[in-house]
């Protein structure tokens, strides 16, 4: 797998790839399909703010992306991102998530930011699996916070803290 920056042309098939999480899982809270202009102006607002959106290709295609967007918005959290990773369906356990995952917390942890933090709706067994696999730990645990398919979904927080001697 390649990884590279995103580019605008990439947007149609990051929100391919996204839109599958939020039409068919709770992963994403979100409940209405996002259009490639939209995806694209997301990652504008990102790569503005001089944080990472990244894409693996295998063969040409983006198979996957990730990103890292600020933790909140008070001056206080401007050392901490939010970390995410999507796969394309059928792309999961090959490394291709780890791999994503690996150049953004290098990325991030260059750049000075000092904590990443990854938000999970639960149970999401693959995704806690993979953020363990990159030294994050659970954090905090949300119970019954979203509302998503008719049903109350917990979301739970893993944290890694950021220091370049472990990335």
């Amino acid at each position: 797998m390649i990884i590279r920056d995103a580019v605008p042309g990439d947007a149609d098939v990051i929100a391919a790839i996204y839109n599958h999480y939020v039409l068919e899982t709770p992963i994403s809270f979100e409940e209405d399909a996002v259009c490639a202009g939209e995806m694209a102006q997301r990652m504008r607002d990102v790569q503005q703010k001089l944080l990472p959106w990244l894409v693996g290709e295998e063969n040409g295609v983006v198979i996957g992306y990730a990103y890292a967007t600020p933790w909140r918005v008070r001056k206080g959290y401007r050392f901490s991102v939010e970390t995410s990773v999507y796969l394309v369906q059928g792309k999961a356990g090959q490394g291709h998530g780890a791999g994503l995952y690996r150049t953004l917390i290098e990325q991030v942890t260059r750049s000075g930011y000092h904590l990443a933090i990854g938000g999970i709706a639960l149970p999401n067994e693959a995704s806690v699996a993979l953020h363990e696999k990159m030294g994050f730990e659970k954090a905090a645990h949300f119970k019954e916070v979203g509302f998503k398919f008719g049903r109350w979904i917990d979301v739970g927080y893993w944290q890694r803290k950021l220091d370049a001697a472990t990335t």
